[in-house]
């Protein structure tokens, strides 16, 4: 029994270092350490995380899986380079995974009370964002509410993949919100340096209203057709960072991305 519990505790263990660092490495590729075509192996970094080869070995595969890297004919890992027309294929696949989540979640609904998260997150957002009053407030947060606006965005759309029940689904989402740009809170920060920021702000979490709505009701082709009108918000504020060097510089990933001169 006790070697049993050792087991478990060193597994344990190592499935924590194994998650630490990923999150290490994943960081380091959106914050731009590491450039679209340059080779990453596992030596060089038991130095610069710390860690054994095998953590890193396995993380490596993890972002591999995700797409952030490529395998190396010559060994290793390669950091993946993404065009824009993969940032744009990307955003549509994740408007057609989120909507048939949203019309999953209004189809397989079975109690009222499976909704309260998901209402708890809208009704949140709404005294952030000023519904009512002024969304102007909302890009007047500082850093540290902003940064709370989007865990709360981050959750609200989970939620909905969690109501559709599929877990086929939110494996698939994962894989494609792991492309730069794509997640539903990428591009949040944009939007506030948007020239119409807060109208901006309203049309979204109007979008997260009528989405429930359509849930509580049952309507999914209705629920199906906001999510997926929702994504594309996405894709505006992407086109609005690449076009302002200084904000597509802040945005996590950008380093990734490989944007024809004409743009």
């Amino acid at each position: 029994m006790q070697v049993t519990e050792g087991k478990s505790k060193t597994s344990a263990s190592e499935d924590s270092q194994t998650g630490r660092t990923l999150v290490n490495l994943r960081g380091m590729l959106l914050r731009g350490d590491f450039q679209a075509g340059e080779r990453i192996s596992e030596l060089p970094l038991v130095a610069r995380l710390g860690v054994s080869r095998t953590p890193i070995r396995l993380a490596l595969d993890r972002l591999a899986h995700e797409g952030l890297l490529e395998p190396s004919p010559t060994g290793g890992f390669v950091v993946r380079a993404f065009s824009v027309e993969d940032i744009w294929d990307a955003i549509e696949t994740r408007g057609v995974l989120e909507g048939a989540a949203a019309r999953l979640a209004a189809e397989r609904l079975e109690h009222d009370s499976e909704l309260t998260q998901l209402r708890e997150l809208r009704d949140e957002m709404d005294a952030m964002i000023g519904v009512g009053g002024d969304p102007e407030k909302l890009v007047e947060f500082d850093i540290d509410t902003f940064a709370h606006y989007l865990d709360l965005n981050e959750a609200f759309h989970s939620e909905i993949v969690t109501l559709g029940k599929s877990p086929m689904l939110r494996r698939a989402l994962g894989h494609v919100t792991a492309v730069p740009f794509a997640s539903p809170s990428a591009m949040v920060y944009v939007r506030a340096k948007l020239p119409r920021a807060p109208q901006e702000f309203a049309v979204s979490h109007e979008h997260h209203r009528s989405i429930v709505e359509a849930i509580e009701h049952r309507q999914g082709a209705r629920a199906e057709a906001l999510a997926r009108e929702h994504s594309r918000m996405t894709r505006r504020n992407v086109e609005f960072a690449l076009s302002q060097t200084s904000i597509l510089n802040s945005v996590p990933g950008a380093s990734l991305i490989r944007i024809p001169a004409a743009v």
